[in-house]
């Protein structure tokens, strides 16, 4: 059975995502773009405020958070490669690209847990940027305004999430009410299409980079049903990233196993059978919404099973 089949096929229901919710992988990628919005809109004031020209923003300003194709320009400012899938300009570009990964998004996030959306997320802007340096040096008619190309937004970033979904759980439905639903590939296809009308006008090299970030959503849930999982890693520098700036925090990786309590009346030796509790069922939960339902144990999903048929 596939990764997305047992996503599917999971009824117990657990506990979702709050906006404010510490931790909220999607909200915390809402904010980061909002807040790089907000920053290039105060200082485009500022600029305009001083009677400087729009010329003299971008070259003053919007240089340092998008990303260059031209090799020598991005060695010189090579964190662009991350701050350009969080800035953006146009507020109706912004608008669109948070509806759509509000809307790919939300279903990732419930799917998989908290830790795999900002991964899933940079995977695809990573991929979109190269993509983009790529085919502003190999397409010939591209080759000559090399230096004059600029990639920003998080089109890419969000088209990853979007395939990442639509891969995970192809037989998702919206609006289950209405004649069956509407299939989640639909709505991909719409976006897809939406997407590429709003760039028809610009190099093809947009086209490719958003394709990358497409590429990118599609190996990372391919791996993933292999078992592989490209978030781990980044999650693990994360912790340890900022755990450099609390040392007083001790690493409480509980053995969720310890927290168990079974039942010893009219056992065998040597076997457990789990009290099911509420407190259990919650842990459970718990880490659902933290890692995603395949890391459960079968102990675990047994628990659940038996949590649901005893209405618990």
């Amino acid at each position: 059975m596939g990764q997305s089949d047992r996503y599917s096929d999971f009824k117990q229901p657990r506990r979702r995502f709050s906006l404010g919710q510490d931790g909220n992988a999607l909200m915390g990628l809402f904010t980061i773009n909002i807040i790089f919005f907000l920053l290039l809109l105060t200082l485009k004031v500022v600029y305009f405020f001083f009677q400087k020209t729009e010329v003299d923003f971008y070259s003053g300003v919007l240089q340092y958070f998008e990303m260059p194709a031209q090799l020598t320009r991005l060695s010189e400012r090579p964190w662009t490669i991350l701050t350009y899938m969080f800035s953006h300009v146009s507020a109706m570009q912004l608008l669109s690209n948070m509806l759509w990964l509000w809307a790919f998004g939300f279903i990732f996030q419930e799917l998989t847990g908290n830790k795999k959306l900002i991964p899933v997320y940079i995977y695809g802007g990573l991929t979109g940027g190269l993509v983009f340096i790529i085919a502003n040096y190999l397409i010939p008619p591209l080759r000559p305004s090399v230096s004059e190309a600029f990639l920003l937004g998080s089109n890419a970033a969000t088209m990853a999430v979007a395939v990442a979904t639509t891969t995970l759980a192809p037989d998702f439905r919206f609006f289950r009410n209405l004649n069956g639903g509407i299939p989640i590939w639909v709505l991909t296809l719409i976006y897809i299409l939406i997407d590429f009308a709003g760039i028809a006008s610009l190099s093809a090299a947009f086209s490719l980079s958003h394709l990358g970030g497409a590429v990118a959503g599609f190996v990372f849930i391919y791996l993933l049903r292999k078992d592989i999982d490209g978030s781990i890693w980044m999650n693990n520098f994360y912790d340890w990233f900022m755990n450099l700036f609390n040392p007083n925090k001790k690493n409480k990786n509980v053995n969720i196993k310890e927290k168990v309590f079974y039942n010893t009346e009219g056992r065998k030796p040597f076997k457990k059978t789990p009290n099911i509790t509420s407190q259990r069922v919650d842990e459970i939960l718990d880490k659902i919404n933290q890692k995603g339902y395949h890391l459960l144990t079968d102990e675990e999903k047994n628990i659940l099973k038996r949590a649901a048929e005893e209405d618990l």
